[in-house]
């Protein structure tokens, strides 16, 4: 069975759990403290979560994760096949939450939570803040009007980009384009979505 490790609040392992939900993959949370204890990083040397753990695997990255389980456990709609047209765009805004989006983000939760008063307003975070925004302009004009960010059906692009947006509006507590708003509003009725948040938390979905 597959287990993914977190600690006891919602964070990128809501993606895996999200789409073991979506799929019914069984799944095991495993929550760890935070600091991160010396025994976890003799598992994962980079000490972060999400992790995963399956039959022969280990592995970090949340996005990695996504095409792990849909590919091993599907065939799924929630990845395209890859003569699907919509394959290389739902792997491309798949990576592109975490590699572009999410890693600016990263500066700005970190500046948020970790720097001492009169460091949290300098140039980097002024940049970071620039940048992630532009990526919130990019992936607002990629939905335009549409439900999903693959098209007419929701994909892994949609766990993996509505995750980031929820970084962006709860952890920063900043607002998000009209349509991204509404958008994330839809992704929050997903009972998938609602088991995994909780589950992520360590609690009974």
């Amino acid at each position: 069975m597959i287990k993914i490790y977190n600690f006891p609040a919602p964070s990128r392992a809501v993606r895996p759990i999200w789409l073991c939900e979506e799929m019914g993959v069984p799944y095991e949370v495993i929550l760890t403290t935070f600091p991160i204890p010396a025994e976890f990083r003799t598992r994962y040397a980079i000490g972060s979560v999400p992790y995963l753990e399956d039959e022969g695997v280990a592995m970090g990255e949340s996005i990695a994760m996504l095409l792990y389980i849909a590919e091993k456990y599907g065939p799924t709609p929630l990845l395209p096949e890859k003569e699907d047209p919509a394959f290389a765009r739902v792997v491309s805004l798949s990576i592109f939450s975490e590699a572009t989006m999410g890693a600016w983000m990263n500066v700005l939760l970190g500046t948020m939570f970790k720097a001492p008063e009169d460091q949290k307003h300098t140039w980097q975070t002024e940049l970071a803040e620039t940048r992630a925004r532009n990526s919130l302009d990019y992936a607002s004009k990629m939905l335009g009007d549409g439900p999903f960010f693959g098209g007419e059906r929701f994909t892994i692009a949609d766990i993996a980009i509505g995750t980031s947006l929820g970084m962006w509006n709860m952890a920063l507590g900043k607002d998000l384009p009209a349509n991204l708003a509404a958008y994330s509003a839809r992704l929050a009725e997903r009972p998938a979505q609602q088991r995994a948040m909780k589950r992520a938390r360590g609690e009974a979905a």
